[in-house]
């Protein structure tokens, strides 16, 4: 949970709510201000760190191989005509209908996780179900990454299936877990969750998280 964590203290820096500046995580350059810089994933950790733009660059043309991080990618794409059905969905071993998946390229594991009022909640993938997964859409195979995320909406009819990078998915768990109320969340988280889709359409990142929903990032 450090990256998650640590994007979004960085993401409510980026909104204007601390004054402290930010810097690369890797060489202490200062970032420019707002959300527009890169990230790496540190493979060994699961964390998260921010790159400027020359450490962004070095990464970008290979060092991930002899320092053990990747460069997290900018892309997001609707994968639109994507259907996981009913039966698929139940097979992947996720209660609940919103969920990202990543996959390991060292080890070929796929893990499920979802938001929750307590973070993000992870679950190992059996090999036969996510094959199952890959059937749905001709671009799936090969797309999920360490880095790079299934995000499925299927809550009240959504069906909406994206490929984004996974820092997005971290800032979704603070998003849910920070606004969640009662058993099923309330209205407000829900109003949360479609504001944070409908700006994944958008050419800039979402919106960064406000201080509330960074103290909530993770446990």
């Amino acid at each position: 949970m450090n990256g998650l964590r640590r994007v979004a203290r960085r993401a409510a820096r980026a909104d204007g709510r601390h004054d402290r500046p930010q810097s690369c995580d890797l060489c202490a350059e200062p970032l420019p201000p707002g959300p527009a810089h890169r990230h790496v994933l540190q493979l060994a950790t699961g964390g998260v760190s921010c790159a400027c733009r020359a450490c962004a660059v070095l990464f970008d043309h290979g060092a991930a191989s002899a320092g053990g991080y990747r460069l997290l990618p900018r892309e997001r794409r609707r994968l639109d005509g994507c259907r996981i059905d009913d039966a698929v969905w139940a097979g992947l071993g996720v209660p609940v209908s919103l969920a990202f998946f990543t996959r390991s390229e060292e080890t070929g594991e796929v893990t499920a996780a979802y938001p929750s009022p307590l973070g993000a909640l992870r679950a190992t993938v059996p090999a036969d179900s996510w094959q199952e997964v890959e059937r749905c859409h001709p671009d799936l195979p090969d797309s999920v990454t360490d880095v790079r995320a299934l995000l499925v909406r299927r809550a009240r009819g959504a069906g909406e299936h994206w490929l984004v990078p996974l820092d997005d998915c971290f800032r979704l768990v603070a998003v849910v877990r920070a606004h969640w109320k009662g058993l099923d969340g309330g209205p407000e988280v829900r109003q949360r969750v479609e504001d944070f889709f409908g700006a994944l359409a958008e050419p800039t990142e979402p919106t960064p998280f406000t201080t509330e929903e960074a103290s909530w990032a993770s446990p």
